[in-house]
């Protein structure tokens, strides 16, 4: 495939691999009130495979975001796609007592996944003894930015104005946050804050690795600022980062939510493709520091005259 990046081969992916999903895997949960549903993909071959843990957006489902799930599997990593409470498959009622509580039972779903891990291997036909235990990603677009930012360090803020519970895990090596919401307070819209006060969030904390994913065009009805909300992970945040800032691109990026998918304002199969080797490049090297490809990428894209976006980091 023609790299994005540069006119050269895509440092990060050689050619793709078939891949096999399996779902539901079921896992049970004390005190979550519906099983945790997850869908697994992966190459059908190889050993040693990187795990990706997905956080999907605001009633979205493990089936959904095909163009990146079906990417990385064919690329050597196997992605864990957890249906959340908020689903529109599960279509929570909003006098269920678990509601208001959906963002910290999302968290708790990705480490549930973890905890499970071994049972998750074993339940998928072909791929007991191929994961990698100790090379793990967390990535979620949307709300999922929310998700893996708690998972990373991020905090929401208390009642009294202090930072709540620590949600931090520390079995995940690095983050990817696509079009993650930003600091909260002011910076909200009186119906974010009204509804969703988990977004009144802090950085301050997230200290592990990640990469941040933002349109210059989203312009969510959460927030008062503008596009530059969905970088306030990168920007407020200590510790080892690196923001993409995908020129032209709305909340979904391009399409990365489904083939098709109906929210998609913004549909751009280029801008996907650039956004699914970016991630894929970022995590090879993430998760193996002696792996070149993000360096590689940047470079590309630095010498790139026509480039579909620009990497800051620090």
């Amino acid at each position: 495939m023609t790299d994005l990046l540069s006119s050269h081969a895509d440092p990060a992916d050689g050619a793709p691999v078939p891949v096999m999903s399996v779902s539901p895997v079921v896992l049970p949960v004390r005190g979550r009130g519906d099983d945790l549903r997850v869908r697994v993909s992966a190459p059908v071959t190889g050993r040693g495979l990187p795990v990706i843990v997905f956080s999907h957006g605001n009633g979205s489902s493990m089936r959904d975001y095909g163009p990146l799930v079906d990417h990385w599997a064919a690329h050597g990593f196997t992605v864990i796609q957890p249906t959340h409470l908020d689903s529109r498959m599960l279509n929570l009622h909003p006098q269920d007592p678990r509601f208001s509580e959906r963002w910290r039972l999302r968290v708790n779903d990705l480490q549930q996944i973890l905890d499970q891990l071994d049972s998750i291997e074993a339940a998928v036909p072909g791929l007991a003894g191929r994961l990698d235990h100790r090379r793990i990603a967390a990535a979620g677009h949307s709300w999922g930015g929310h998700t893996v930012g708690q998972l990373l360090g991020a905090r929401v803020m208390g009642p009294d104005g202090g930072p709540g519970a620590d949600l931090s895990d520390p079995r995940i090596t690095a983050g990817v946050l696509l079009a993650a919401p930003g600091r909260g307070g002011a910076d909200l819209t009186e119906f974010a804050a009204a509804n969703y006060p988990f977004l009144n969030q802090s950085f301050t904390d997230m200290t592990a690795p990640a990469l941040v994913i933002a349109g210059d065009r989203d312009r969510t009805p959460l927030s008062v600022r503008g596009a530059d909300w969905c970088a306030d992970p990168y920007h407020l945040s200590p510790g080892k980062k690196s923001l993409l800032t995908v020129f032209g691109a709305e909340h979904s990026l391009g399409g990365i939510p489904g083939y098709g998918a109906a929210e998609t304002t913004d549909e751009n199969p280029t801008r996907v493709a650039f956004i699914q080797h970016a991630i894929s490049s970022y995590l090879r090297s993430a998760l193996s520091p002696t792996d070149p490809s993000w360096r590689e990428s940047v470079t590309a894209l630095d010498e790139n005259p026509a480039p579909l976006g620009r990497i800051d980091s620090k």
